[in-house]
């Protein structure tokens, strides 16, 4: 029999913060009494992260790191979501600890009537480049697949697996940011859709991996890999 949840994880140069943040959803998903894994996949890290996961699955059964080389954000979690369709529900955090578990079992309770659950992040202050960004994702999303979902990009998110399994196949391996297309697949398709507002805080540890000019560029190419996935 399938477990319940997979928590798709991606990381990349977290050694400050991984362990706790693991620990945090240990905790609030143990409470829930739910069967799941932890599915971590360490991106290519180059600091001690990997070392970090290592120790903190000996503690913890349900961590499964996953070790590869690095790809970047989008194509690694969308690896994950393809490895988990073996389970009933998948969910994807990420690994900065911006948002945390306090919402999730909210999602989880009311997961019976509907097919996709996502976070909308509230409090979440971000530069004018990046506001301008989200503004043209979402407007992206609504014009070439329907509206139903605010915050389009957000990395919170629990998905029936057998209603995106067909969803994830249909999407390139090397796609930038897939969490948009697939957001933008589950209002083309009418799916059922909750979303619900998750606290935000700005990261203690770390920083951001894609800045300035970069992301522009990372957003041009998002925006045209949605375009043509509509179609």
């Amino acid at each position: 029999m399938s477990k319940d949840l997979s928590v798709v994880m991606p990381v990349y140069n977290e050694e400050e913060c991984i362990s706790q943040v693991v620990e945090k959803w240990v905790v609030a998903l143990d409470k829930l009494n739910i069967s799941y894994d932890i599915n971590v996949y360490n991106d290519g890290s180059k600091d001690q992260t990997l070392a970090a996961l290592n120790s903190a699955a000996q503690k913890f059964p349900t961590l499964k790191v996953n070790d590869k080389k690095n790809s970047g954000h989008g194509p690694t979690i969308l690896l994950g979501y393809k490895n988990s369709t073996n389970y009933q529900w998948i969910f994807q955090i990420d690994s900065d600890d911006e948002l945390g578990p306090e919402k999730f079992a909210e999602l989880w309770a009311d997961r019976a009537n509907y097919d996709f659950l996502i976070g909308q992040r509230d409090g979440r202050f971000s530069p004018l480049p990046r506001k301008i960004i989200s503004l043209i994702s979402r407007w992206v999303v609504w014009v070439f697949y329907g509206t139903g979902v605010w915050d389009v990009n957000s990395p919170y998110r629990l998905m029936r697996a057998e209603k995106f399994k067909p969803v994830y196949n249909e999407i390139p391996a090397d796609t930038f940011a897939p969490n948009v297309i697939i957001t933008g697949m589950a209002c083309k398709k009418k799916m059922r859709i909750k979303e619900i507002q998750v606290p935000y805080k700005d990261r203690q540890t770390g920083e951001v991996s894609i800045k300035k000019w970069k992301l522009f560029k990372a957003a041009v190419k998002s925006f045209r890999q949605t375009i043509k996935a509509a179609f």
